[in-house]
């Protein structure tokens, strides 16, 4: 989620703060460069999950049953394995377990887990719980969800009824097993966020023909003398007195207020061998300190390995405009707030994706059931939002083509219907789809205006009734969009509202003026009156590139996702329990 520091287009863009934090008028997200450039990407967050369930199967003759849970995270290729066990609780067939199970939830993943109570038997009591064996103990039930099903819920609890597993064979006992409960709080306490704004006066030019580029990179200093990225701010093009937008330090993440950071001021340059103009070491508290005396704070250039000791001070100081200390929620926290996010789907219909009859077609529809591009991206997308959508029903639309007896449509309803445009689930979506391929005629040209409009229109009246819904349109497909303008003038206004899009690029095309739209990938949009738009809410991938990469295009698509929508709530200083 965020920009990649490391390219003209993701340098050039702002991309400060904390993991769990953004500014309130432009993206800003924390350690993106360290995590990335480590191939990890998205919305980490650590949650502890606690267990209790209610009138389990006595499986004892003369007593209650023992029960424990054991855990199972489902891996790539299906298997589960085992992750987690709980204490055995004693006689009791309403137990609650003390035992805690702390999981990385990661938003753009779907993680299944498994639960599976067991009776441990009395000859095993005394024998460690990690030592015991599942296969020996006597067998309760078992019951399995997605991770984003229980963080999705208001109250951040789930309740599952326990069943037979597959294999066994069905018994007597099978409807009655009881239900467990699975409870997620988030393991990161602290919300309190330390919002700076910070300014350079004086700094060197490096460049021959222009002023420098300057960005800041702050590190959090751990004890081994290592600095960690944990926050960058945007580029400021041609300015040695730079002021560079607000910045968010969530204080618990590095570690405390008194905790050495070094602030590093770089020279952008397009071949990323960007050049220290300067940097200081201070901690939050010294930096409060500064901005409360009006001080500033000179920079110096550390020596080199083999010359003297002494750091070279420059003439370049850094000052704090701002410092406060507030509280930033997170992702999790509007989640359980009541706040959903709503799936939309556009499809492109535009006669470049081949006739839909013949293989060689993008739109072809393959007898065996293996998924065509259109379908795997609604799948895989789908499969991922869905668990935030209370009621899933789901706007579908088509573009680029002709309905039957009529006229070239850029925004057609999928399923037909001439007066409502949501199907339900997921599997309504690829039905629609695929009877929509035997209902249209093909045409063009690629038109992304009038989708977008319409989308923007239903996130509009949304806001107008104070719900609590954030909406997430999902565009596919084939060509380069020929209403580029108006594109950008209907994402412009579409910034203010809360919605974000994601565009997949299906085909063969050179996708490169598509990125444009992608503020990760060059400048700011601006509109056709010279409006620059309030926040990124773009996020394009082409299809071939995550499939060559070995990436789930869910993941490349949807990692920016929670950072656009925490955007869009701290702009608007919209809380969670608002």
């Amino acid at each position: 989620m965020g920009n990649c520091f490391s390219d003209v287009g993701g340098g050039m863009m702002a991309v400060g703060g904390t993991a769990p934090s953004t500014s309130a008028t432009n993206q800003n997200d924390a350690s993106d460069w360290y995590f990335k450039s480590r191939g990890i990407q998205g919305l980490f967050s650590q949650i502890e999950l606690s267990f209790s369930a209610t009138n389990l199967l006595d499986r004892d003759v003369f007593s209650k049953s023992d029960p424990m849970v054991v855990v199972y995270n489902q891996e790539r290729d299906g298997a589960f394995t085992e992750v987690f066990r709980t204490e055995v609780v004693l006689n009791s067939l309403n137990p609650t377990w003390i035992t805690k199970y702390t999981i990385t939830y990661q938003f753009e993943i779907v993680q299944i887990l498994l639960f599976r109570v067991f009776d441990v038997d009395t000859q095993f009591h005394n024998v460690a719980v990690k030592m015991l064996k599942p296969e020996e103990q006597q067998y309760i039930g078992e019951a399995s969800c997605a991770l984003s099903e229980i963080v999705s819920k208001r109250n951040r609890s789930l309740t599952l009824d326990l069943v037979q597993r597959e294999e066994s064979v069905p018994s007597i006992h099978s409807q009655h097993r009881g239900k467990l409960t699975v409870h997620a709080e988030e393991c990161f306490s602290s919300k309190t966020t330390a919002e700076m704004t910070l300014k350079c006066l004086n700094l060197e030019s490096k460049d021959l023909f222009s002023k420098s580029d300057p960005f800041l990179v702050i590190s959090k200093v751990v004890e081994s003398g290592i600095s960690i990225p944990v926050c960058k701010t945007e580029v400021l093009k041609n300015d040695l007195n730079p002021t560079w937008k607000p910045v968010f330090l969530n204080i618990q993440q590095i570690g405390s207020k008194d905790c050495p950071l070094a602030i590093e001021c770089f020279d952008f340059n397009s071949n990323r061998k960007h050049e220290l103009l300067g940097k200081v070491q201070k901690s939050l508290a010294d930096l409060e300190k500064l901005h409360s005396g009006r001080e500033g704070e000179n920079l110096f250039l550390p020596n080199l390995v083999g010359h003297d000791n002494q750091n070279k001070v420059l003439k370049g100081k850094l000052f704090l405009e701002k410092y406060c200390e507030i509280t930033q929620y997170t992702f999790l926290d509007y989640l359980a707030g009541g706040f959903e996010l709503n799936f939309m789907v556009a499809v492109d219909f535009t006669a470049s994706n081949g006739n839909p009859r013949l293989p060689d077609s993008l739109h072809y529809i393959d007898p065996s059931g293996r998924l065509n591009a259109y379908q795997k991206a609604i799948y895989e997308v789908g499969e991922v939002l869905q668990f935030y959508d209370a009621d899933k029903r789901f706007p579908g639309w088509g573009f680029g083509a002709r309905p039957i007896d009529g006229p070239i449509s850029h925004c057609f309803n999928l399923n037909g219907s001439s007066n409502n445009c949501e199907v339900e689930g997921i599997q309504g979506i690829m039905m629609a789809y695929a009877s929509a391929l035997f209902n249209v005629s093909l045409a063009g040209p690629t038109l992304f205006g009038h989708v977008i409009n319409r989308a923007a229109m239903i996130a509009s009246q949304s806001l107008a009734n104070d719900a609590k819904k954030y909406f997430v349109l999902l565009i596919i497909t084939d060509g380069v969009v020929t209403d580029l303008q108006e594109t950008k003038d209907a994402l412009l206004k579409a910034s203010d509202l809360p919605l974000s899009i994601l565009i997949v690029g299906v085909g063969g095309a050179d996708f490169k003026e598509m990125e444009i739209l992608d503020a990760d990938k060059g400048e700011r949009l601006e509109s056709s009156t010279g409006r620059v738009a309030s926040r990124d809410i773009v996020q394009f991938v082409p299809f071939r590139d995550v499939q060559n990469e070995g990436t789930s295009v869910v993941q490349s698509l949807l990692a920016e996702l929670p950072t656009q929508f925490l955007t869009y709530m701290r702009s608007r200083e919209i809380k969670p329990n608002s």
